[in-house]
């Protein structure tokens, strides 16, 4: 239920402060997402690609290496998604 102070605090912020912070955050997830996807690549043609795996004289360390990087947008991604979900602006309502 909007309140006279939620109204006034809306007001305040404007609609685009509240798409602004939508915006970053679909941005970011997009950012995550691509890096992911990015790295994943990398892992396939290492592991089909016979010109891929000729350039890499450890393909196991460096598919761990990759893997590493893939869990770690994966955990930002996850995160963000946990304590910032899209559409959530209470934390803007507060007072």
């Amino acid at each position: 239920m909007l309140t006279n102070t939620t109204v006034k605090r809306k007001r305040y912020l404007g609609v685009n402060m509240l798409n602004l912070r939508d915006d970053l955050l679909k941005a970011s997830e997009k950012h995550f997402e691509a890096h992911i996807e990015k790295h994943r690549i990398n892992i396939e043609v290492l592991l089909e690609n016979a010109v891929g795996v000729a350039e890499h004289g450890d393909i196991m360390d460096t598919i761990e290496k990759e893997l590493a990087i893939i869990a770690e947008y994966d955990d930002q991604l996850e995160m963000m998604n946990k304590y910032f979900p899209i559409g959530d602006d209470t934390e803007l309502l507060k007072e």
